[in-house]
Formats: C-alpha cells, sequence, structure tokens
C-alpha cells in the first residue's frame, strides 16, 4: 500500500493485489440467494401450511436463513469499506480524502435505499447501510479489541429486538414471516406513500441496530484479508466456520421446531427463550456462511469454473440485481401486480426465491460477458466519486 496507517489502526496485511480476489464476491453472490430465501416468505399472507414440505422448510428457514442473511450481509458490507479504503490509499488518496469518499458513499445508499422503499417495496437494506457508513467510517482505524468489543455489545440489543419480534407470533402459534408480511391491501398510491414515509424512519432505526454488529466484525475480518487471502487463512477459517456454524444450529433448533409445529405446547419461557437464542446465534451463522464461502474460494483459486465465475459476477452486481428481487417480488405478490400473495405458502415463496436467484446469476453472467458493470454500482460510483 502506498499510503499506510499506524499499525495499530491500519489494515492488516499485505497490499490489495491487482486481481480481484474471487471469495468476497462469492460469498455476495450466495448472500443474494439467503437474502431472497428470507425476503419472498414476508411477501405471502399464509405461509403455515399443513404439508409436510411446508414444515421442513419452517425449520430450514429457521436453522440456515432467518436472522443469518442478515449478519452476513452486515459482514460483508464491513469487509467492503475495508476493501475500498485500502485501494484508495494505495492509490495515494490521504485518509481525509477516503473519509469523505465514504461518507459520500453513506449518504447516497441512504438515498438510494429511500427512492426503493417509496418507489418499489417498504423492505430495504441499504439505507441501513448506509447509515452504518455514515456512523463507522471513524472507526475504521480503531483497535482491534475496540471494534470486537462494539461488535458484541451491539449484538445484545439487536438480538433482543429481533427475538422480542419473534417470540410474539411464536407464543401466538403463527409464522414470524406471517407477523412480518409487507404485502399491502389495495390501497390508493398516496396513501401507500404517506404510510411509507411515516414508518421508513423507524424502519431505518431498527434496520441500523440490526446490522451494526455485523459491520464492526466485517471490518475486523477485513483488516486481516481473511477473504482475499483463503489459502493463507484457511485453518482459521475452518474453525471459525466450524464454530459459528455449530453455535448456529444449536441455537436455531429450539424456534425451528416450534415454528415447524413439530414442538407442540411449549411453555411460555420455552418460547421466549427460543425466540431470543436464534437471532443471537443467527448472528453467529451469517458470519460462519462468510467463512465457508472463504473455503469455498480455495479451489476456484487453483482453478476457476464456469458456476464460480457465474457467481463472482453476481457479487460483483449485489445491488442491482438486489433492487431486480424486489421489482420481481412485487411483481408477483402485490396487489397491483400478479396478487400471488394468497396463492403461495412458504414452499412456493422459496420456488420463486430459487428462480429469481437464478435469473439474477444468469442476468450478471450476461452483463460480465458484455463488460456493464451494473445500472446500481455505475449509479454509486457516479454519484459518490462525482
Amino acid at each position: 500500500m502506498n499510503t499506510s496507517l499506524h499499525s495499530s489502526t491500519a489494515p492488516k496485511g499485505s497490499p490489495a493485489p491487482a486481481a480481484r480476489a474471487p471469495a468476497p464476491d462469492l460469498a455476495r453472490g450466495i448472500m443474494l440467494l439467503a437474502i431472497a430465501y428470507a425476503h419472498a416468505p414476508l411477501y405471502v399472507k399464509a405461509v403455515d401450511g399443513t404439508g409436510l414440505l411446508n414444515d421442513v422448510l419452517a425449520f430450514l428457514h429457521q436453522l440456515l436463513i432467518n436472522n443469518h442473511a442478515r449478519p452476513m450481509f452486515a459482514f460483508l458490507f464491513g469487509y467492503s469499506l475495508v476493501q475500498l479504503l485500502n485501494r484508495q490509499l494505495q492509490r495515494g488518496n490521504d485518509w481525509v480524502s477516503v473519509r469523505k469518499l465514504l461518507r459520500r458513499r453513506g449518504w447516497w445508499l441512504l438515498a438510494i435505499g429511500f427512492v426503493h422503499v417509496m418507489v418499489i417495496v417498504p423492505l430495504d437494506i441499504l439505507a441501513p447501510y448506509g447509515i452504518a457508513a455514515l456512523l463507522c467510517v471513524g472507526l475504521l482505524r480503531a483497535k482491534d479489541r475496540t471494534l470486537l468489543w462494539l461488535s458484541g455489545i451491539a449484538l445484545v440489543p439487536s438480538a433482543l429486538m429481533v427475538g422480542f419480534a419473534m417470540w410474539y407470533p411464536l407464543s401466538e402459534g403463527t409464522s414470524a414471516y406471517e407477523a412480518g408480511n409487507i404485502v399491502p391491501e389495495a390501497y390508493g398510491a398516496a396513501e401507500l406513500l404517506m404510510g411509507r414515509l411515516v414508518s421508513w424512519p423507524f424502519g431505518l432505526v431498527i434496520g441500523v441496530i440490526m446490522v451494526i454488529p455485523g459491520v464492526f466484525a466485517g471490518i475486523w475480518a477485513a483488516r486481516r484479508r481473511l477473504l482475499e487471502e483463503p489459502v493463507e487463512h484457511r485453518t482459521l477459517l475452518i474453525r471459525i466456520s466450524v464454530i459459528t456454524t455449530a453455535v448456529s444450529l444449536l441455537g436455531s433448533v429450539p424456534a425451528g421446531l416450534m415454528q415447524a409445529g413439530w414442538w407442540t405446547a411449549p411453555s411460555g419461557t420455552s418460547v421466549l427463550v427460543a425466540s431470543l437464542l436464534q437471532p443471537f446465534t443467527g448472528h453467529f451463522g451469517g458470519i460462519g456462511l462468510a467463512a465457508i464461502m472463504g473455503l469455498a474460494a480455495i479451489p476456484v483459486i487453483r482453478r476457476p469454473n464456469a458456476l464460480a465465475t457465474a457467481l463472482q459476477a453476481l457479487g460483483q452486481r449485489s445491488m442491482s440485481l438486489y433492487l431486480f428481487q424486489s421489482v420481481v417480488f412485487v411483481t408477483l405478490f402485490f396487489p397491483y401486480g400478479l396478487n400471488l400473495q394468497h396463492d403461495l405458502g412458504l414452499a412456493g415463496a422459496t420456488g420463486v426465491a430459487t428462480a429469481t436467484w437464478l435469473a439474477s446469476l444468469l442476468i450478471a453472467d450476461l452483463m460480465r460477458r458484455a463488460g456493464h458493470r451494473g445500472p446500481a454500482e455505475i449509479l454509486l460510483r457516479r454519484l459518490a466519486y462525482r
């Protein structure tokens, strides 16, 4: 790196290589699948079903998806902040100018997220990450111990908030997805817009609280280049993957059994403990999935293949294809679209999520072949870099 920070505050490791490391992009590509699985059920009115497939999926969603996709996205976002910092310092920019750039990106992410909510769907992760960038830029030079402490402290209110939101529907014997359904009734455009304007600030605050723990963890990992240099950190990545995945699975089993209806008549205390335990441990599961993708990148580094190349293309255009997901889901489920909200349960929503992600994978690979960066990425770059 041409311009370095003090060793106690600078990202650790050697300068970023010219070639783009595959692991972060592979992780972002898989992250979009997890987000699709997490969001699609929020668009259907009747998530619960009597079929075995619905019950199995309800169990697996609690184990692998619900409150796992968001920490992975937050982790990768924090990781990307350090990657951008490294690139800018390598080009000879000083810390002050890089800090201004990162904050401009944060403000524009907030603006794009606002438009996303007002125009497309009242479910957004871009604006919370914009605020997270504004809050965390100054901490990019904080000590490692400070970052880890802040991540652990921030996890408490985040998991408590999510846990209590999960506790109510579980205590009533309903699905957490159904309780969080975002499909509106057939209101007029003015009423929908006003409702979103009123609720957006509250959703933004909640979203920031939920993502901050993962962002701090991602910054810490990026300083060590864990995903950019997976071969060198293979042993550590294995340990992180095994420990975090085990913690996540064990902590999510009780809520999964309740959600699937396989734990009948649980006590009030059991429901409360399961509801709080699932988001606490799910946070580690999301980070573990990112570590697993780092390990999966090792054979790709040695021998690239078509699927990995397409996944990397998807990860490089994750913002554009995330917005594409919203457009597809609104078109299929909203009253002013095909209005399928009452026709598909959890199994159907999972199928839609899978098909949408596969379409995203194809679109991203076609963009790669055409040399197209991605419309949202181009827009953000032009706005942030002026």
